[in-house]
């Protein structure tokens, strides 16, 4: 049986694996591949995915900056004249990696195979380069152009330019350059191994469809042209071209012959993602009105770069993507497709393979992934301290704290409280660390907190989640301007206190988190509630400020705009027995939720849709809200009623009884 021999470089690469996988299974084929030394613990795993032993997948050591790839002289007199295929795959693909090490592997690295596939008399030469040797040319770019090639000044484009230059003018064998298009994962399995060019913009669009309904109209970025292609179809081309006829001193663009704009792109995979549909797409190619001088003035301006680079690391996306968006260049692929006619070899369409794409991305590459969300993994040996912790949400919120393996302190006015805190903690093989104090109170609070330095050296999260309520209308609160005073005393003042106390020690250790517990009323303008809400709308409004401020020193804050909780503070109103409400628990896993994400907000959609309303229709908010208002009376303690003066007790009307009813479940 004759044997056909075969030399790949860049084996161990995600082109490069799968093509050794093809070129096995022709009858009675062997495979060389390079592998440094250092890589060598490889091989084993690489054989068992080809499925073929050491015979028919021989690695060679060598290294591709060395010169004849620093294969000893035994190994190039076995391989002189038994290679008939040499494939160059090894390369940086990467339009981050350095500009020296972009050189030295892509043209050092280059000159040194072409010098080894003359050293071993290989029969032909496939350089495996990439669309980008093209640069940025301004129109179509044809399979016989090289010298053609224009703005390739990146040092990505320029060493895939070079790197064609040395085959073409040093190479001593018969050559052929092939030029992929933006490599994607299988067509059929989605299965990629890192993140790259579209895959990008991959948690921009996971971000979207956390936030928006998927029918929602979303506003797209409209571009130039790119080019994707899945690796099956690149390495399925690969391998037939290579072993047709009359390829000598020729270039093939292994490319999509249809090409989609970036908007597109970007829409294709929102579809596949459900994530809202780009309806309005805004055409990029209007920066270039800017002038290239004005665009350079701005990018020299700090504040300016900070922003852009600030927004580009939140995205994930590296700063060349955007020489993208404006892509200018098409790609002429006649020699392709003639090159594959009668094979059944073609690239499939995009809009049929994203699906498997973003499955795949979603499962096993999104950086999320490798983050430990839960609870434990993000406040475990971390100090935390929730004020109010004594009862009803703040208590709820301290055991999952301890239960996750937190230093949990809580504060309380009431000792006798803490204690049995104390003690249920204990009963649950975990403790809390309780101090008696009270927030409203700055002398007391001040104490607290150098005691908490001077213990705990401060903290890593705060809840500030002590507070006081009070449900009563204006018109029946004109001689108590008091409550005002003593719900903003604590509400505010106290929080502020503590935050501003613990503050300093954070900003020192660059990192810190405070989840501030605000209320739906805020964002709703409940009637009845306005000593608390005007309480909490001014924490709202400090914790905006504070965030801005403390955002460049690792210091972030969450406002929870906590729905209606049932605790001993809303135990007053006896309205609220037949209201739906959260268990403090369930109040508990929006505060760890807070804790892990960190998210500048949480709030229902009940509470979102409020703030809209009162945004864009606030005459109609208006009256909804006073509806409300005149439906629902003032609780006897309200009133000034004694307990258990049944006289005193609202009586409902029958449209109020079904509003209680229709609002069940509206936690959502």
């Amino acid at each position: 049986m004759t044997t056909t021999q075969y030399f790949v470089t860049g084996a161990t690469g995600f082109i490069g694996k799968r093509l050794v996988k093809k070129l096995l299974e022709r009858k009675g084929s062997v495979v060389h591949f390079l592998v440094r030394k250092e890589s060598a613990g490889k091989v084993a795993a690489l054989r068992e995915y080809w499925g073929v032993s050491a015979a028919r997948a021989v690695a060679v050591h060598g290294d591709l900056t060395s010169r004849k790839l620093g294969v000893s002289a035994d190994d190039i007199k076995k391989l002189k004249g038994q290679v008939g295929n040499f494939y160059h795959l090894a390369a940086i693909y990467d339009l981050s990696a350095d500009e020296e090490s972009q050189t030295a592997v892509n043209i050092d690295g280059t000159r040194n195979t072409v010098e080894f596939a003359k050293a071993i008399d290989a029969g032909h030469f496939h350089h495996v380069s990439s669309i980008a040797a093209a640069g940025l040319y301004e129109g179509v770019f044809r399979e016989d152009m090289f010298e053609e090639a224009e703005n390739y000044d990146h040092p990505y484009f320029r060493t895939k330019h070079d790197s064609e230059k040395i085959v073409r003018k040093e190479c001593k064998v018969p050559w052929t350059v092939f030029r992929p298009a933006m490599v994607v994962g299988d067509s059929t399995t989605g299965e990629m191994d890192k993140i790259d060019g579209p895959y990008y913009f991959f948690k921009l669009i996971q971000r979207m469809r956390q936030l928006l309904p998927p029918w929602m109209p979303a506003i797209g970025l409209e571009g130039g042209r790119v080019n994707i292609v899945p690796v099956d179809f690149v390495v399925n081309a690969l391998d037939h071209i290579s072993h047709t006829a009359n390829i000598s001193k020729r270039c093939f663009h292994l490319v999509d012959p249809v090409g989609y704009r970036v908007g597109d792109v970007l829409d294709i995979f929102s579809r596949a993602a459900h994530a809202p549909k780009m309806n309005v797409f805004v055409n990029a190619a209007l920066l270039g009105f800017i002038p290239r001088g004005v665009k350079k003035s701005l990018m020299a301006l700090a504040p300016v770069r900070r922003i852009r680079n600030s927004v580009l690391a939140d995205l994930g996306l590296p700063e060349d993507m955007l020489t993208f968006v404006n892509y200018p260049t098409r790609f002429d692929s006649r020699d392709m497709t003639a090159a594959l006619k009668g094979s059944n070899i073609a690239c499939p369409n995009l809009k049929d393979y994203a699906w498997r794409l973003w499955d795949y991305w979603e499962r096993n590459l999104d950086p999320d992934l490798h983050i430990d969300r839960s609870l434990r993994g993000t406040v475990d040996g971390k100090v935390v301290l929730v004020t109010g912790g004594s009862s009803g949400i703040g208590l709820a919120a301290a055991h999952k704290f301890a239960e996750a393996g937190a230093v949990t302190i809580i504060c309380g006015r009431d000792k006798d409280k803490l204690d049995e805190a104390c003690k249920e903690a204990k009963a649950k093989g975990y403790a809390f660390v309780a101090y008696p104090a009270d927030i409203a109170d700055m002398a007391d609070c001040d104490r607290f907190i150098q005691e908490l330095i001077s213990n705990h050296g401060g903290v890593d999260f705060l809840i500030n989640n002590a507070g006081r309520s009070i449900r009563r209308a204006i018109e029946a609160s004109y001689d108590r301007f008091h409550d005002y005073e003593r719900t903003m005393q604590l509400n505010y003042f106290g929080c502020l206190r503590v935050t501003m106390g613990l503050l300093p020690g954070m900003a020192t250790k660059r990192k810190g988190h405070v989840v501030n517990i605000s209320s739906i009323g805020v964002l709703t303008n409940a009637p009845r509630f306005s000593a608390y809400v005007a309480s909490k709308a001014a924490l709202d409004a400090w914790t905006r400020c504070a965030s801005s401020e403390y955002a460049d020193v690792g210091i972030s804050f969450t406002t929870i705009n906590m729905p209606l909780v049932r605790t001993p503070m809303i135990a007053p109103t006896n309205l609220y027995n037949n209201v739906p409400t959260l268990a403090p628990e369930e109040a508990a896993d929006m505060i760890a939720q807070a804790c892990i994400f960190k998210p500048v907000r949480i709030a229902t959609r009940l509470g979102i849709t409020g703030q809209v309303m009162h945004a864009l229709v606030p005459r109609i908010a208006q009256i909804a809200m006073n509806t409300s208002f005149r439906m629902f009376p003032d609780s006897s303690a309200a009133k000034g009623a004694k307990p258990g003066d049944k006289a005193a007790k609202p009586q409902l009307s029958a449209e109020a009884v079904a509003m209680q009813q229709m609002m069940r479940g509206i936690h959502f």
